[in-house]
């Protein structure tokens, strides 16, 4: 789940991480009055969750509220690769002396948090690595141990940062690390951290990343999450759970753990096909859940048959075709279904299944093989 600018600024904050004096604004006249109360000079930003907001004219530097206004005005409702502008950060203009990038996330290899900055701040950091990867500074942390101030010091002094500015830098890189695990975020990053003209230490952008996963832990944050960006399939998906990704094949996949998931669609592409989707019910679906899945695969126009790889373990089979069966009078498919279910009760989810005339497959192999040939116009045995 991602997060706007000051969204993320907001949680930075809490921890003592110094960001600008500013405010959200829902409209151009709101936009106006907060100008006022930072004494004119500010910078109107779009609230999406996309980068280049700055190319496609969504932050204006603006001297005066009358300026503020009228910036918001041409802001507000615009698209940003496709995301509208309902909101706008407004926050005070400050003289800039030299910009840092700050960042914290998860490094997979060595599986462990890693803290990453760079003196070439303000620009997108995967340009940099592939600009002057010199120029970047990886720090893993022992997440038993945490972020040391020692090693706050040493990646201060390899990003040459002058020494007057190290105790503020430590602080808020330790701060930075402490929201990043007291959210469960994948990402949490300061870009840019600059250096003002009065020689402060200021987080003048934020972006993080929550880890879905862990919102159960933090309901104030899932309930800040921007539906904007999400697919209308997949806002359907998370009110019931399900993993839904939208894909641009016309094989619709149903299929019960995510790696299973993974492999069918493999497994469809091996045999010259492609998925319309990737769609993980999850262990212990019931029928209510699966007739859920099922609608959301047909309500996509391309899926021109429908693949389901049920293995029964924690997931009864005959559950799983109840929930197929009852789906059928609403959606009212009117494409082909290929069923593969294997594991608890799948003798007798077969037999429902067959009542309602669906194609069965022995195999997964031979599952993908059907569905590919009935995406492909050929008919079912």
């Amino acid at each position: 789940m991602k997060l706007h600018e000051y969204q993320s600024k907001q949680l930075f904050a809490q921890e003592g991480i110094p960001i600008p004096r500013g405010r959200v604004a829902m409209t151009a006249a709101e936009a106006r009055a907060i100008a006022e109360e930072l004494g004119g000079r500010a910078v109107v930003k779009s609230q999406v969750l996309v980068g280049g907001r700055g190319k496609a004219g969504g932050i204006r530097l603006v001297n005066s509220p009358e300026a503020a206004e009228d910036a918001a005005t041409q802001i507000l409702g615009i698209q940003i690769k496709g995301l509208p502008v309902r909101k706008l950060l407004v926050d005070e203009a400050v003289g800039i002396e030299s910009e840092i990038y700050l960042g914290l996330t998860n490094d997979r290899q060595a599986r462990c948090p890693v803290l990453i900055a760079s003196a070439e701040g303000g620009v997108e950091i995967e340009e940099v690595a592939r600009r002057e990867p010199g120029k970047i500074v990886r720090l893993p942390i022992d997440p038993l141990l945490g972020l040391r101030e020692y090693q706050a010091r040493y990646l201060a002094a390899a990003i040459e940062l002058p020494r007057e500015h190290w105790r503020d830098f430590i602080h808020i890189a330790s701060a930075l690390y402490r929201v990043f695990q007291r959210v469960d975020a994948t990402l949490a990053e300061i870009n840019p951290l600059v250096v003002t003209k009065d020689h402060r230490l200021l987080a003048l952008d934020g972006k993080m990343v929550i880890d879905d996963n862990a919102l159960f832990r933090h309901t104030d944050i899932a309930e800040m999450r921007d539906l904007d960006e999400d697919a209308p399939a997949e806002r359907e998906a998370r009110k019931y759970g399900l993993s839904y990704v939208h894909l641009d094949g016309s094989i619709g996949c149903m299929v019960n753990g995510a790696g299973l998931a993974m492999a069918t669609m493999d497994v469809i592409e091996l045999c010259g096909g492609k998925p319309a989707n990737f769609l993980d019910v999850g262990g212990g679906a019931g029928a209510e859940k699966v007739a859920a899945a099922l609608q959301l695969i047909l309500g996509e126009p391309e899926v021109r048959v429908v693949l389901l790889n049920i293995f029964g373990g924690i997931t009864r089979c005959d559950e799983v075709a109840r929930g197929v069966l009852s789906a059928m009078p609403e959606v009212r498919p009117k494409v082909p279904f290929v069923v593969r279910l294997v594991g608890t009760n799948e003798e007798e989810g077969r037999k429902l299944l067959a009542r309602a005339k669906l194609t069965s497959a022995t195999s997964l192999m031979d599952a993908a093989r059907k569905a590919v040939a009935a995406a492909q116009g050929e008919p079912l045995a």
